[in-house]
């Protein structure tokens, strides 16, 4: 398989899904803003919407849209434990984690990194985001992952948008509960070797 990915983008959240399911992959990375990947390609022909993450099957199938990779992932290593199974009600939780993450999270951020966005309209994306984050730290205090014990596809998705905090002048120390989260996270393996692949840590 083949995961398209721009360094620290939405994408980071699949390379780490890929690691912590031990499945081999390739990655090449794309610049979203000329559409073209590393090897010369125009990314619209791999995947027409124009945005990471795309990952590409060993039969050249393409798969769009984190929330469903890190599942179709997860599915592929059911041992690894990073998804419930199928049809279960835990499932449709971490379903109701990943649309929550996608759309009140993720999106609140798109402000925040478009240019000429106002300074009012900066201010009151970060409200809105930090209005989200109050209510994962409430969810999350006294418990290690979003899902309870068990560190899932919905943490690599977490963990990605919340390292975007530091690049839009938003500090996790009003957050505590989160602030040990990303600390948590940020320390297994997988993650590490994520973060390092992509040049976001040495």
């Amino acid at each position: 398989m083949k995961l398209y990915f721009s360094p620290g983008a939405c994408s980071l959240s699949p390379r780490i899904v890929l690691n912590e399911a031990g499945i081999p992959f390739t990655a090449e990375q794309v610049d979203v803003r000329k559409k073209v990947t590393a090897s010369g390609a125009d990314f619209r022909t791999i995947s027409p919407k124009g945005y990471v993450p795309a990952l590409q099957l060993d039969d050249g199938k393409v798969l769009t849209e984190g929330a469903a990779i890190v599942q179709y992932i997860a599915d592929l290593a059911p041992a690894s434990h990073l998804a419930p199974a199928a049809g279960s009600f835990e499932r449709y939780q971490l379903m109701e984690w990943l649309n929550y993450i996608a759309a009140e999270v993720h999106k609140g951020f798109t402000p925040l990194f478009m240019p000429g966005t106002s300074d009012d309209a900066k201010a009151a994306a970060r409200t809105a985001v930090g209005n989200r984050l109050n209510y994962i730290e409430q969810q999350i205090a006294g418990h290690d992952y979003l899902m309870g014990a068990q560190f899932t596809v919905a943490d690599a998705y977490l963990f990605t948008v919340l390292g975007w905090c530091g690049y839009v002048g938003m500090s996790l120390d009003d957050w505590p509960a989160l602030k040990s989260y990303m600390a948590r996270v940020g320390a297994r393996p997988a993650v590490q070797q994520a973060l390092r692949d992509e040049g976001l840590v040495k």
